[in-house]
């Protein structure tokens, strides 16, 4: 396609309009979020009609109907076509750099190889919100006179479409999405970062192109329809009545103090235990990371939104689809952890989390030392998600192997669908020299135990030496005779794709990193927040809880000496309450948990309501540090 560089016709220069200039009413780039938490609940679904400039050659405007999800803007003649999912196309806001002209009441969308012009009332009112709150917005935008050309995007944008895809991502928490509709169907934008390891044709799925033209439509085509204007508010990605509107915590953007720097020699430790389970092998406190295993469990539950949307999904094959993402999501985030290790539990040490801004509850317990067993289980109205995880850790030299062993569960009650499958197997690299880095490999099975229908299998690709293939992942959805139905492809820590190229629909992006991510041990943002401990939360927690373990929150707060003191003493009181459950014949009874009639450990659904009634502080807990 030529790329055109002429005004676009609402952003018209012309000094013909007298009207246009004494009301100056100039065009601003959003620059994204500021100074909002860094969580913020998923704003609602909101709907309705817009002006949208008619594509090329036609010119005027043309009434859509316009659904805001998660992010993703979809559009189509009417809402009952949307529903059929008669798509005319769908734009990831995040990934497009916006521009508003406040007075207008005009957005512009610029995904780089498209750009969307919208238009909407400017006395449209919803939820008592009006253009008045819209413009109270301009604090949070940049005020620019002009609008980047196309040629000129690509050169001076990068920077600000990342923090505007950043600050988006925050607010919507995901922005994952699919977009259905046939022969209309559109990729997520492909991000600048992740382009080079994607397919090019993968990108190149857009609706009909959006030239620029030269201008003139008549203003009286805007007076005859009405949009509900908190889309257009959401759209627009910069109300600051939004903060107001929300009752949810405030959460943590970054962690207290940055990693330290480690002086430990690996080689010293391992170098007698090469071929053997490290997890007996206690190491030194700068090799790990202020987090531990059972809020590595909760990790997996990041994008948790993809299990919601499978309960949500008739199409029982379409379901495994989401099931079988979601599977693969939990990995994404060990892709930046390669370099520290969390802090192992110890027996009875619990972990709770309550989000309501995602819809779940999840609570985790060490029920077992030797050998280490973590149990976990989450609820929400839309699944149960529950495991029991033990690992198995191996040093070969240069890289450390480590192979889990358990069930991962996931039931969706709409359907009465039990989901279950296997981890794979994760491997260190470089381990004693040179940068460290993480894969996964072997083969994911995936299976409805309460149906035949369909099964899926998931292969994450071993990499080849002398090849730039890494962290990919291929997986098939079959029927009960082994017909291939849906295929699926990506890698584990950037994206999951569905369908086959050019054709391919993103069903799950990962969530950009926080700046300086690096810095502070690779933490995703859901990361960062799992260990904050605020005043609120605090006596409502069990005792046991990770938060307050002394060695763990040192270790956050830079005083590495003090967590290594700590930690010895955790360790000590360990060893001491083992040798008093001996000398008494006593087996330890774990406290949340219980082992099912196949030996696999699962909630006795008392946590939550001993959290409510009495209360944990009017309990007996066992003094673990």
């Amino acid at each position: 396609r030529k790329e055109m560089t002429t005004p676009s016709p609402t952003h018209s220069d012309s000094s013909g309009s007298s009207k246009h200039d004494s009301n100056q009413d100039s065009w601003e780039i959003v620059e994204g979020l500021r100074g909002v938490p860094a969580s913020m609940q998923e704003p609602d679904r909101q709907e309705g009609f817009l002006l949208k400039r008619r594509k090329w050659p036609m010119k005027g405007w043309h009434k859509r109907y316009f659904v805001l999800e998660k992010g993703i803007l979809k559009y189509a003649k009417r809402g009952t076509d949307l529903k059929k999912g008669k798509l005319h196309g769908c734009i990831d806001v995040g990934l497009s750099v916006m521009s508003i002209k406040k007075k207008a009441m005009c957005i512009d969308l610029d995904t780089e190889d498209n750009i969307y012009h919208l238009k909407v009332r400017p006395d449209t009112r919803i939820n008592n919100l009006s253009f008045v709150d819209f413009k109270m917005g301009q604090r949070w935008s940049t005020p620019s006179t002009g609008r980047p050309r196309m040629g000129q995007r690509k050169k001076s944008q990068v920077s600000h479409n990342y923090h505007l895809r950043s600050s988006f991502a925050q607010l919507t928490s995901n922005y994952h999405q699919e977009c259905p509709g046939g022969s209309h169907s559109l990729v997520h934008q492909v991000s600048n970062e992740s382009k080079a390891s994607i397919p090019e044709s993968i990108s190149e799925f857009f609706d009909a192109q959006e030239y620029l033209l030269s201008s003139s439509s008549s203003e009286n085509e805007v007076r005859h329809f009405i949009l509900p204007y908190s889309l257009l508010l959401l759209i627009s990605n910069f109300s600051p009545l939004v903060g107001s509107m929300l009752t949810l915590p405030r959460r943590r953007s970054t962690l207290p103090s940055p990693s330290p720097t480690s002086s430990v020699s690996l080689w010293n430790i391992l170098k007698n235990n090469i071929g053997k389970d490290l997890s007996k092998v206690a190491m030194p406190v700068q090799l790990n990371e202020p987090l531990n295993t059972l809020q590595r469990l909760c990790e997996e539950m990041e994008y948790s939104e993809l299990l919601d949307t499978a309960n949500r999904t008739q199409d029982p094959y379409q379901r495994m689809v989401y099931v079988a993402t979601f599977a693969i999501s939990a990995y994404a985030s060990t892709y930046h952890r390669a370099g520290s290790k969390p802090f192992n539990p110890v027996l009875g040490e619990t972990y709770e989390c309550d989000r309501p801004d995602k819809s779940f509850r999840f609570i985790a317990e060490q029920v077992s030392h030797h050998p280490p067993v973590s149990a976990c289980h989450s609820d929400s109205r839309n699944f149960s998600f529950w495991q029991d995880v033990r690992w198995k850790n191996k040093f070969w030299g240069k890289s450390m192997e480590i192979v889990p062993m358990g069930t991962t569960h996931v039931t969706l009650p709409a359907f009465g669908d039990h989901y279950e499958w296997n981890k794979v197997t994760s491997c260190i690299h470089n381990i004693l020299s040179g940068q460290r880095w993480i894969e996964h490999y072997g083969e994911m099975s995936i299976k409805n135990i309460n149906g035949d229908a369909c099964q899926c299998k998931v292969t994450f690709v071993k990499a080849r030496s002398w090849s730039s293939t890494v962290n990919e992942i291929e997986g098939v959805v079959t029927d009960s005779n082994g017909k291939v139905v849906h295929s699926i492809f990506g890698k584990w820590h950037e994206s999951v794709f569905q369908g086959d190229p050019p054709s391919a629909t993103c069903i799950w992006r990962a969530n950009p990193m926080p700046v300086d991510q690096d810095q502070f041990y690779g933490f995703t943002q859901f990361a960062v927040e799992l260990n904050e401990l605020d005043s609120p939360l605090r006596p409502l927690l069990s005792p046991t809880d990770t938060r307050f373990r002394p060695d763990q929150r040192l270790l956050e707060e830079g005083n590495t000496e003090g967590a290594e003191e700590q930690k010895q003493r955790i360790e000590q009181l360990q060893r001491e309450r083992r040798k008093v459950l001996e000398d008494n014949n006593m087996a330890h009874q774990p406290r949340f948990f219980k082992k099912s009639n196949n030996d696999t450990w699962v909630s006795n659904n008392t946590y939550w309501e001993l959290r409510r009634d009495p209360g944990f502080t009017k309990m007996d807990f066992p003094v673990l540090w």
